[in-house]
């Protein structure tokens, strides 16, 4: 028997039987994450090809993203809580069988309805396992420089899992299938689920006492997105003022209601409204809404607009994202930080969001005939430049003035926001880049970049309601 120190958290060994153990459950943990965060973008790249194979509609394709992110933001904070009620090990193990099994599913699709019906189970299966592999590490290693290597490698892979999706998944659609960028989950998902069970140990959780789920909360909210979202798609074939728009936007916003109304009443809400009486978090997470609203339809777009109009390959589309990936990483690893020391955050917000505003205003001049220099490289170098600028001080704006109680209802509230903006982003943004049935180069492009114009308009206002962020003096000299 591996003896423990009993100050330590539960599993977190001492004896080098128990560091290798530690190992092997950072590696688990590690590889479920990646994952999790590959299937947010690793469909970019495949849109076309699905499309082709399957007959989507192009109102129909956005939800191929939109169906795995909403399922993933609004069930986020119940996969949270329901590791504190069944148990890390029961949730990671059903987790990774949620996820394999709508995997699979969606890799043996013969239909637009059955593939999205796939993806919204796979989101599903993401909202328990991304809360679950942070908590298993926190569980592992006790706090100190061990828990933050532990923590640092973890959040590296995430971020390799989201750049790495563009890549994967342009060389699977393109060398194999693109049913196999859900396939390749499989084997992994599986293979996880017995190291899961000898690594992992279940703890006892007392039925007094326990956390209770926000089940109902749950339901409306991610009823309310699904409906809001659904509604903005449809205004892109039916028009604004049709009774199929006008009534699920109308059941949309009355579900969001009801959930504001639920959350101010249950004893353990998912989303504690007194959060938003502080200031960084209720105006932060509006502007991260926001900007996720425009970024994530971004990659969608470009792809289409890379293979539909410039007749890249799968693959060469993928390495045609390269800059945009490799840009923000730097400047966001590297520069924000550096930054931060020296400069407020809300100051970063502000350039971030006018620079980012630059660029996609660059990326509306688009033509069919746009070379790669000219019609991505340029505007993503700019546009990257003010993400990677942005999206850290955001990340801190949005958890500061929060009391330990509350910090992990803020960090899930700020995740949830990010793939929020995106799916309503996405479907609003569909509508402007709208061309009809027999479109040809010339009306694709004008509809890309309208849609290009929109998000440059949207990061404009950002970077003026930004402005209501509150200061923050810590700034330091050199």
């Amino acid at each position: 028997m591996v003896q423990q120190d009993e100050t330590a958290p539960a599993g977190a060994a001492t004896a080098p039987a128990g560091r290798r153990r530690a190992g092997w459950v950072l590696v688990l943990a590690c590889a479920a994450q990646f994952m999790v965060v590959l299937d947010v973008s690793v469909v970019n790249v495949a849109l076309p090809s699905i499309q082709s194979a399957l007959g989507f509609a192009p109102a129909g394709l956005p939800w191929v993203v939109n169906a795995y992110g909403l399922c993933f933001a609004g069930l986020l904070l119940l996969g949270g809580r329901l590791a504190d009620v069944l148990g890390h090990r029961r949730v990671f193990v059903l987790g990774l069988a949620v996820f394999s099994a709508a995997s699979l599913a969606g890799g043996a699709a013969a239909s637009p309805g059955g593939l999205i019906a796939a993806r919204a189970v796979q989101g599903m299966g993401a909202a328990l396992l991304a809360p679950v592999t942070l908590t298993v590490l926190t569980g592992m290693f006790p706090e100190g420089p061990v828990r933050t290597r532990a923590l640092a490698v973890w959040t590296a892979v995430g971020v390799a899992g989201g750049a790495a999706g563009n890549l994967i998944g342009g060389a699977l659609t393109e060398y194999l299938s693109w049913r196999w960028i859900l396939l390749v989950n499989v084997p992994v998902g599986v293979g996880g689920v017995l190291p899961a069970l000898r690594l992992l140990q279940q703890e006892r959780t007392p039925a007094v006492g326990r956390p209770r789920l926000d089940v109902a909360g749950a339901v409306v909210a991610t009823a309310a997105l699904a409906a809001l979202t659904y509604g903005l798609g449809q205004a892109e074939s039916h028009g604004w003022g049709a009774p199929v728009t006008a009534g699920t936007l109308t059941a949309g916003l009355l579900a969001l209601a009801v959930f504001v109304w639920l959350e101010g009443r249950v004893r353990t809400p998912l989303m504690p409204l007194r959060l938003f009486r502080v200031r960084s978090v209720a105006v932060g997470n509006l502007v991260l809404v926001l900007t996720g609203a425009c970024f994530i339809p971004m990659w969608y777009f470009l792809s289409l607009y890379m293979q539909q109009v410039l007749r890249y390959s799968p693959v060469q589309t993928a390495i045609g994202f390269l800059p945009h990936t490799l840009i923000t990483m730097a400047v966001g690893a590297r520069v924000a930080p550096w930054l931060l020391h020296r400069v407020d955050a809300r100051a970063l917000i502000l350039a971030g969001c006018a620079i980012c505003a630059a660029g996609f205003g660059w990326q509306s001049r688009i033509t069919p005939d746009s070379g790669y220099v000219d019609g991505i490289l340029g505007p993503a170098v700019v546009v990257s430049v003010g993400s990677g600028m942005l999206l850290t001080p955001l990340t801190a704006a949005v958890t500061s003035g929060v009391p330990p109680s509350d910090a992990g209802a803020a960090s899930g509230l700020m995740n949830a926001a990010k793939q929020v903006g995106g799916a309503l982003g996405l479907a609003a943004l569909a509508t402007f880049a709208a061309t009809g049935g027999d479109a040809d180069d010339a009306d694709l492009t004008e509809g890309y970049a309208r849609a290009f114009t929109a998000i440059t308009a949207v990061l404009a206002a950002v970077t003026v309601l930004a402005l209501a962020l509150p200061r923050e003096d810590h700034a330091e000299p050199d």
